[in-house]
Formats: C-alpha cells, sequence, structure tokens
C-alpha cells in the first residue's frame, strides 16, 4: 500500500511523495526531486534537424510584432517553436503550456537555455498570440507553406501530384462559423488539406467552416497554387487528384483556356441521370454476363461528356461492378488521354487512397483536429502550427529513419520509442550535456540517426 506524504510537511521531506512495496528487505521511496531532467530527450534530434529558413522561421517571419520590445519576456520565434514542439511531444494543447513551460528540453528548443530563470510561455500568453492574427498574416502564412513545400526540393521535379482532401475536426463550444455536417453528425469544421500525392508533403492546409453540402469551388486555390508552381517551376507536370467534391468545371476550363499542356485532373464524378443513361447498355451487359455465370464482374469504361455547365467535352471513365451486394457504379472525369480505363480508375485515381493516411497522422499522431479557440481566425492558426509539425515530422522520417527498425514508423510510434525517451541535462558553463540512459532500448536506431545529423549540409 502506498502512503502520500501530508502536504503540511517540511519542504525537504515533502520530496518524497510515495513509499512503495520493498524490494529484497530494501524500501522504495519515489520521488519528483531530481534535479534537470526531462522525459523529452528525443526532441534534441528533431531540434537539430530543424535547421533555421525551415518552416517554423517562415511562420514567424509573417507575424508582425507590434508589441513594445522593451517589455517583451517570450518573443513570438520562441513562442511558436514551443507551441510546435510541444505537439510533436504529444501535447497538442495550448493549455499544456503551463505544465511545460519549465522543461529544460522544450527551452532548448524554443532557444532558451535549460537553466534560464525565465520559464517559457504560459497558456494565457501562448492564446493571445493564437488570438492576434490578422487575415493578412494567416494568409503570408499560407503562402510560407506554398514557399517551404518548394524549398523541400533540391532541384525542379518532373511532375507533382496535388491531392486535395477534408476532413471533420469536431467543435464543442461555440466557435465561430462551426456548422452541423450532416455526414459526420457533428458540429465541425472542415479543413481542405493539399498533399503531394507521391511524397506525401503538405502543401497546404485550409481551416473552413463546417457545412453539410461538401461540394466546394477550389478552382480559385489550385489556379493561385499552380501559377506559383509554374513560375518556380516551369516545366513541371502537375496532376490534380480529388473525389467527386472537387470535380470542378472552373478549373477544368481554366486548363483549357489558358492551354495549360502540363497540367492534368483526375477527379471523381457525381452520377447523375444522363450519365446513367449513357452507361446503360454496358450496366445490362454485366447484369447479364453474372446472371449467366454467377461471377462477380468489374468492368471500365471510356466515353466523352459534357455537362450543362461545362464549357467543353471531358472524358469520363466509369467503373460498372455487378456482383451478390448489387451493382456499383463510380464515375471519374480526366484530361488525360494515356493509359487503358481501368488504369485511370484503379491506379492513377485510386492512388489517392493514401492521402487519408497522411491525414490520419495528422489527426491521431499530431492531434491537428484539436480547435478549441473561439475565433475562427485562430484556429485556422492552430491548424497551421499542426501542419508545422507534420512538416518538420514526416521530413524528418524521410531522411533520418530509413534502413533502420524506425524506417516507415507513424508518428506515434516515432514519439513513443524516440521523441518520449527521460533525458539528463547537464548544464556547464562552456556546454550543454545531454545524457540519454545507456541502456536505451532504441540506442542503435537513436545513434544511427544522430550520426546522420553530424552530415547535414549547413543551411
Amino acid at each position: 500500500m502506498s502512503k502520500v506524504i501530508s502536504s503540511s510537511a517540511k519542504k525537504q521531506e515533502s520530496a518524497t511523495l510515495f513509499d512503495l512495496a520493498p524490494v529484497n528487505n530494501k524500501r522504495v521511496q519515489l520521488d519528483f526531486s531530481a534535479p534537470k531532467l526531462s522525459a523529452f530527450g528525443g526532441l534534441a534530434a528533431i531540434r537539430e534537424y530543424e535547421q533555421p529558413g525551415g518552416i517554423i522561421d517562415r511562420i514567424v517571419s509573417c507575424i508582425v510584432d507590434q508589441r513594445n520590445q522593451d517589455f517583451v519576456v517570450h518573443s513570438y520565434g520562441e513562442m511558436v517553436r514551443q507551441r510546435v514542439y510541444q505537439i510533436i511531444a504529444g501535447y497538442e494543447d495550448a493549455d499544456d503550456c503551463d505544465r511545460l513551460r519549465s522543461d529544460g528540453m522544450l527551452k532548448l528548443c524554443a532557444g532558451r537555455t535549460p537553466s534560464d530563470e525565465i520559464d517559457l510561455a504560459s497558456q494565457p500568453t501562448m492564446c493571445r498570440l493564437e488570438n492576434k492574427l490578422t487575415k493578412q498574416e494567416l494568409f503570408a502564412i499560407g503562402m510560407a507553406f506554398i514557399d517551404n513545400f518548394i524549398a523541400s526540393y533540391d532541384s525542379a521535379p518532373a511532375q507533382i501530384v496535388i491531392d486535395a482532401d477534408d476532413t471533420n475536426a469536431n467543435t464543442f463550444g461555440t466557435q465561430q462559423l462551426t456548422l452541423f455536417n450532416t455526414y459526420y453528425g457533428e458540429y465541425c469544421y472542415m479543413p481542405l488539406l493539399l498533399f503531394e500525392g507521391q511524397s506525401g508533403k503538405m502543401i497546404l492546409p485550409i481551416l473552413r467552416p463546417g457545412r453539410t453540402n461538401k461540394s466546394v469551388n477550389i478552382s480559385g486555390w489550385l489556379v493561385r497554387l499552380i501559377t506559383i508552381l509554374k513560375k518556380k517551376w516551369p516545366h513541371v507536370k502537375i496532376i490534380f487528384r480529388g473525389d467527386s467534391q472537387f470535380c470542378s468545371h472552373q478549373f477544368m476550363d481554366w486548363v483549357r483556356d489558358n492551354r495549360q499542356k502540363q497540367v492534368r485532373f483526375i477527379t471523381g464524378l457525381a452520377g447523375n441521370v444522363k450519365l446513367l443513361e449513357k452507361v446503360a447498355p454496358w450496366v445490362e451487359q454485366a447484369k447479364a454476363y453474372y446472371k449467366e455465370t454467377g461471377q462477380e464482374t468489374k468492368q471500365f469504361h471510356t466515353f466523352l461528356y459534357k455537362a450543362k455547365s461545362w464549357k467543353y467535352q471531358q472524358l469520363v471513365v466509369v467503373k460498372i461492378e455487378v456482383g451478390p451486394l448489387g451493382d456499383n457504379i463510380r464515375f471519374i472525369v480526366t484530361n488525360i488521354m494515356h493509359g487503358t480505363s481501368r488504369e485511370k480508375y484503379s491506379v492513377m485515381y485510386c492512388d489517392r487512397g493514401n492521402c487519408e493516411l497522411w491525414i490520419r497522422e495528422l489527426k491521431e499522431g499530431l492531434m491537428a483536429d484539436r480547435m478549441s479557440c473561439n475565433k475562427f481566425s485562430a484556429n485556422q492558426f492552430r491548424l497551421f502550427l499542426h501542419c508545422a509539425a507534420y512538416v518538420i515530422m514526416h521530413s524528418f522520417r524521410e531522411d533520418m529513419t530509413g534502413s533502420t527498425l524506425l524506417e516507415g514508423c507513424t508518428v506515434r510510434t516515432f514519439r513513443e520509442k524516440i521523441i518520449l525517451s527521460a533525458v539528463s541535462i547537464d548544464e556547464k558553463k562552456t556546454c550543454i550535456r545531454l545524457r540519454l540512459s545507456q541502456d536505451h532500448p532504441m540506442k542503435a536506431e537513436f545513434c544511427a540517426m544522430l550520426a546522420r545529423l553530424q552530415h547535414l549540409p549547413a543551411s
């Protein structure tokens, strides 16, 4: 039976909180008096990797600091680093700042020495930052994500794939612009997330209000994004990919009108009476085959189609499945000419399913759906901070964990194995020494990553 020491005891005695069950007739005592320890030893590797000029510096450069600098204790750069590294460590809310503001490793990551008598920002200070962002600053941060994506390539890529998807970020208060979404059955926001479909790199996160109708006109954002990318990489081939809600006739018209020969799209297309009439003979053929043979059948066909709102005819691919569960008819629209109907649907289009894995990393690994602020703009900034953590972690794992047991691991696994490593912080006059356990279970992997970090090019 453990015994809690009275809070009225003397200070030197109150350090011992519990007397635990003895081992070999020896008393076992537990207290929290060990000096300069941190639970986040693995952040040292992330800090070393996140060099100047990265996504955090880009975000900070967009925030205008109008405070009287004579009274500033916490710079915006320090605060953004504190928040992003807390998210990486698994503490996603601004409320966690109060618990962690004295932690030596977080101070180190934020740019302070562990022994600094001034703690990091508290929750009220952090919330003031989150709520001060203007529309202009938020727009600039969005552009900073695009700039960071471009900078992630050493040279112009031959092709990039822009995968668009959204997800629910459920809300449980009176947040601005939160609406009831009938699909999810919750009040929520609907963040729009743009990834590079071949690598999983984050391109741009955009917070949107919750809505009952999932249709969205993404044309304006796409045209602006592609214009920026084309200005930097004139010869890159760009493919836009998304499900049926991202089928935009404005974007399809823009591609044709501007003769964007190196811009392709492949999106889902919602079925309607006209489309079903066009494919009716193929459907009847598939049904007859199933009725005759009893074998499930899957067919793919291509035809030209023009909706009333479309300016031009487009190529449409239909997938027809007939089996014991009934009929399943799905459409996609594209301007990609090469490849068979089956390849267009099953490979080029269905590969966008990887986007759901990256969103899962954001939501389950980095808790990016925490939208607790009242102001919509503050929640957009929170989304940016969580996505900055994703950018850092995704890039770090791609570059640093290859050929180790951690290759391809999730953020959550990496946090459990590496980030949450107890570390002793010994600060001397001329150096700060971080000491991990000599019996660290992932010592070989940790050493491999640290060795690679030593060979990173200086920024």
